[in-house]
């Protein structure tokens, strides 16, 4: 296997080590009241800052955009201060890391944040839910379904574009390297880019064109603010879970790619589906979006390292992303280069949540299986998937070791 991997890659005006990136992964850790990122995140980013490059989790660009509790947000002095901690000791290990902002639109509920949520449309998602944190046993989030969102005025969307140029602002005050748009995974702008889940009549709905708008001026907006060598964008075109199954998606994303060309973002970051029947990325798209899109091209999801090698080799993608093997190996390039065994999830009621190490910072970075010496009852496996950076599970037989 060739190592391209392991080749350094300059990034906007930012050298990246390797092409390894550890993919965003809500992990809900943030300190409460306040939603403020602290010094056990901190612990856990810097654990892997051996990625070329990592992405932290979705980081909520106001109250109103928060879908899931104990998230991390970006709009207050504290929380900016609770970041700190975090780009700090990325880069006092070497690392770069990118804030990824967010706004989930629909996909919340009154539960979580006291709010209606806002959309497009007032349009509910079918088969949506979201998680709260109620007393569960082990501490376990509770989910509880969406609820009907208000249709956003002129003056809402001038509100979030506004509130992801100051999260913007305040991500570069925090010290991260550049910030990624959350544009994907049936949240606020990919609902926006969606006809099943825009039915405006305006500017910002009807026409493909229109229907980019939102994504657009958000992207621009950010880019003046911090420039384009630091803004990012993620999308997920073939992905349709939470109610976002749309048969123009395809030509309305090549239309959003041609427009952040113009903008000139860095890199455009596409979030693949990564459970066992997920539609495969056609060749022939990957081909045209390197065709109409002169920067870097990322890909996350479901990703070895012998495919990453496949489409770093022909020239389809610069950097690849992993998100799970990150979450149990703090050193997973390292032992990637190694050929080293992996450690696997010691526990799943530590995904989400929780104030302490346990499933989180205290995976080992030697050789060996953290959960080697645990009962195969505790190994609950499950598949870590790209659905907006959700856990979903999987239950497995036991099997012998």
């Amino acid at each position: 296997m060739k190592n391209t991997l392991f080749t350094p890659y300059t990034l906007g005006r930012i050298q990246l080590k390797n092409r390894f990136l550890m993919a965003p992964m809500t992990r809900s850790r943030s300190s409460q009241p306040g939603d403020i990122p602290n010094a056990l995140m901190a612990e856990y980013y810097g654990q892997r800052a051996g990625a070329g490059i990592i992405i932290t989790e979705a980081t909520q660009v106001s109250l109103q955009g928060m879908g899931y509790a104990k998230t991390p947000g970006i709009y207050t002095k504290e929380q900016i201060e609770g970041w700190k901690l975090i780009t700090k000791e990325v880069h006092k290990n070497n690392g770069k890391i990118f804030l990824q902002l967010w706004h989930v639109g629909r996909v919340s509920s009154s539960k979580v944040n006291g709010l209606q949520p806002i959309a497009p449309s007032a349009k509910t998602a079918k088969e949506t839910s979201v998680y709260i944190f109620d007393g569960a046993p082990n501490g376990d989030a509770t989910f509880v379904p969406v609820e009907q969102p208000r249709a956003m005025t002129k003056a809402d969307i001038a509100q979030v574009v506004q509130e992801f140029r100051v999260g913007a602002k305040n991500a570069v005050e925090a010290g991260f390297d550049g910030v990624e748009i959350h544009g994907a995974n049936g949240y606020l702008i990919d609902q926006f880019l969606r006809s099943n889940s825009n039915d405006r009549q305006d500017e910002y709905g009807g026409s493909k064109e229109n229907r980019v708008r939102i994504l657009n001026e958000i992207t621009q907006a950010v880019a003046d603010e911090v420039g384009a060598d630091k803004t990012g964008v993620r999308l997920s075109p073939f992905i349709k879970f939470k109610d976002m199954d749309d048969p123009e998606i395809l030509d309305t994303i090549m239309i959003a790619i041609k427009e952040l060309e113009k903008i000139g973002v860095v890199y455009i970051h596409l979030c693949e589906a990564d459970w066992d029947d997920a539609p495969v990325i056609p060749h022939d798209f990957r081909k045209k979006l390197r065709e109409n899109f002169s920067n870097t091209i990322i890909a996350t999801g479901n990703k070895t390292p012998e495919l990453a090698e496949e489409l770093l080799t022909n020239n389809l993608v610069d950097i690849v992303g992993f998100g799970r093997k990150f979450l149990t190996n703090p050193d997973y390039p390292e032992r990637v280069k190694r050929g080293e065994k992996m450690n696997e999830i010691s526990d799943s009621h530590t995904l989400f949540g929780g104030g302490t190490a346990q499933g989180y910072t205290d995976y080992p970075t030697k050789q060996g299986y953290l959960t080697d010496n645990l009962p195969c009852s505790l190994l609950n496996l499950y598949k870590y998937s790209s659905r907006g950076s959700r856990l979903r599970y999987a239950p497995f037989r036991d099997k012998k070791r």
